[in-house]
């Protein structure tokens, strides 16, 4: 059996879907990566996948590039002729079902969050809708991360409830990120892994930040994570930088294993304005760490408020700030005890095995039919 996987960047495919084509070849099924080049691409084709590259813009909606994708997908697909095909991410979703319908391949779609598009009610909203509408005719299957996004979907009759179901996330390697309890610095640290842009609340993080030190809190607040001033919600550099130079934030970088910075930090943060299922918060949940989110969709399904972590009011500084102070607040045990039910929360319902299950029985009532 050939099946290709279809991301807007191979870094997606290699950090995020690794364990899924492992499994996939394990079977004997023949891998192809369909993305656009980059730095993993060839970490893809090392680990036994047949990489295509296809030329995909992530940031923004223009329909002569838009329809030019269409095309170039669809000429990749009639020549490698995949048995299936399985679309992550919202341009693949959209464009890559429609050349795959035009090739006559059978697909399986994964919601993996709504980005920016269902945040605000503007003309770009309206025509990625009817993008969908027109797209979601057509997969076999259609996974969601969360309930919300699955219901937003059947409301808006951009689906039927016959073909979707709700996965959780991409899983999570519960042997790769494990637990190492006890604190590690002398001052309380929280941790933000995240691409800088605002629909991430990197600017409540910030503001929250400040807020806690004018009031005399010693406390470091460290962020993990691109820049993207390119992204239309993405921060412009100078701003960033005087976040760095007033040190409102320890800035870190990016990095290829998060796992060290994750067992330094007291508590994870991630102010976000809607997720599928966050992966970050999978990776700190997994290592053991207690948890502020805000009280959106995604966030909520890996925080239980009181258990693991707390939640936030969406876009406020002022709540996060008093978020983050009832966690410094926590004596040691306390926040010991939240980090071992966030453990436990993923060991339940978020082990990667349970998300690979789920895509082989649907290939396979694919390959049946």
């Amino acid at each position: 059996m050939r099946v290709a996987i279809v991301l807007n960047t191979s870094w997606n495919i290699y950090n995020f879907r690794m364990s899924l084509v492992k499994a996939l070849q394990d079977q004997g099924v023949d891998v192809h990566a369909v993305a656009p080049l980059d730095s993993y691409s060839s970490k893809l084709e090392e680990a036994g996948c047949s990489f295509h590259k296809v030329r995909m813009d992530s940031r923004g909606a223009n329909p002569i590039k838009d329809a030019a994708l269409i095309a170039e997908l669809f000429l990749i697909y009639k020549r490698i002729k995949p048995d299936i095909i399985l679309h992550y991410t919202i341009k693949p979703n959209i464009y890559g079902t429609i050349a795959a319908r035009m090739a006559g391949i059978p697909m399986i779609n994964n919601v993996c969050g709504l980005g920016t598009v269902f945040l605000k009610q503007n003309l770009v909203s309206w025509f990625a809708i009817q993008m969908y509408k027109v797209a979601f005719r057509y997969p076999k299957k259609i996974f969601f991360q969360n309930n919300d996004d699955r219901n937003l979907f059947l409301e808006k009759k951009l689906v039927t409830s016959s073909v979707v179901e709700v996965i959780p996330g991409s899983g999570i390697n519960l042997q790769h990120f494990m637990p190492k309890w006890g604190r590690k610095q002398p001052v309380f640290t929280f941790l933000m892994i995240s691409r800088l842009i605002y629909d991430k609340g990197v600017l409540e993080y910030v503001e929250a930040a400040r807020m806690l030190r004018e009031e005399g809190y010693k406390v470091n607040f460290q962020v993990l994570g691109a820049k993207d001033p390119l992204h239309k919600r993405g921060i412009a550099l100078e701003i960033i930088d005087g976040w760095i130079q007033n040190e409102d934030i320890e800035y870190l970088g990016t990095t290829d294993d998060v796992r060290p910075y994750i067992d330094q930090a007291d508590c994870i943060v991630l102010p976000s304005y809607r997720e599928g299922t966050p992966r970050t918060l999978l990776e700190a949940a997994s290592s053991g760490k207690p948890i502020v989110a805000t009280n959106v969709p995604g966030c909520r399904n890996v925080v239980v408020d009181g258990y693991n972590g707390f939640l936030c009011e969406l876009r406020s500084a002022t709540d996060l700030r008093d978020k983050l102070e009832k966690m410094m607040q926590l004596g040691e045990e306390e926040r010991e005890t939240m980090g071992r039910n966030s453990r436990a929360l993923v060991e339940e319902k978020f082990d990667e095995q349970i998300v690979i299950k789920q895509y082989q029985e649907a290939i396979d009532d694919l390959v049946i039919e």
